[in-house]
């Protein structure tokens, strides 16, 4: 401690012109400097402080007020969105309920209409083969007919020779004469 007096000894022993000095007595000094320095603080930072305080206190007590009012108002918007969920809740229940009624009504519905699709089909199949089968018979019978004419022509070419030829196609054309007057 001494070493530290010391240094400071040195800055004390400045020369000056009167009686004024400085004490470089740490111990007998401190004690005095503070008392002063606490009593100036005292004197001009009271209002400081005091203005400080109160600025502090209306801040918090307006913040109070604030966080209050906007407790009230979370606390009214949770009971509006509560009651907004139980509607939610209660049309969100009938809306299932009716939501599985129309389900089977669809499902009653989509398989009628299936069934009738169904039938519509086998009924157009049934169809469809009696016409493919109606054909192909009145090509069989045409292709018949057409050999049979073929094989009668043949016939008929063989065994006739003209005379047989002029008294077919004049017994051919009375017959057309005969229909001509019976039209008219």
């Amino acid at each position: 401690m001494k070493n530290v007096t010391d240094s400071f000894v040195s800055f004390g022993h400045w020369p000056s012109a009167g009686s004024f000095g400085f004490n470089t007595d740490i111990l007998a000094t401190n004690p005095i400097n503070l008392s002063v320095v606490f009593g100036v603080l005292i004197f001009f930072g009271k209002g400081v402080l005091n203005d400080l305080l109160d600025n502090r206190k209306q801040r918090i007590l307006s913040t109070i007020r604030n966080s209050e009012e906007l407790r009230k108002s979370a606390v009214e918007q949770l009971e509006k969105a509560r009651a907004r969920l139980r509607k939610v809740e209660t049309e969100a229940n009938q809306y299932r309920v009716n939501g599985y009624s129309e389900i089977e009504r669809e499902k009653a519905n989509l398989i009628n209409a299936t069934s009738e699709s169904l039938e519509r089909l086998e009924n157009y199949k049934n169809e469809t083969l009696r016409f493919e089968q109606q054909r192909a018979i009145n090509q069989v019978r045409q292709r018949v007919f057409q050999q049979a004419l073929e094989g009668a022509l043949g016939t008929l070419n063989n065994s006739l020779n003209s005379e047989l030829h002029f008294r077919t196609i004049s017994a051919n054309i009375g017959i057309l004469g005969v229909m001509e007057e019976i039209t008219n």
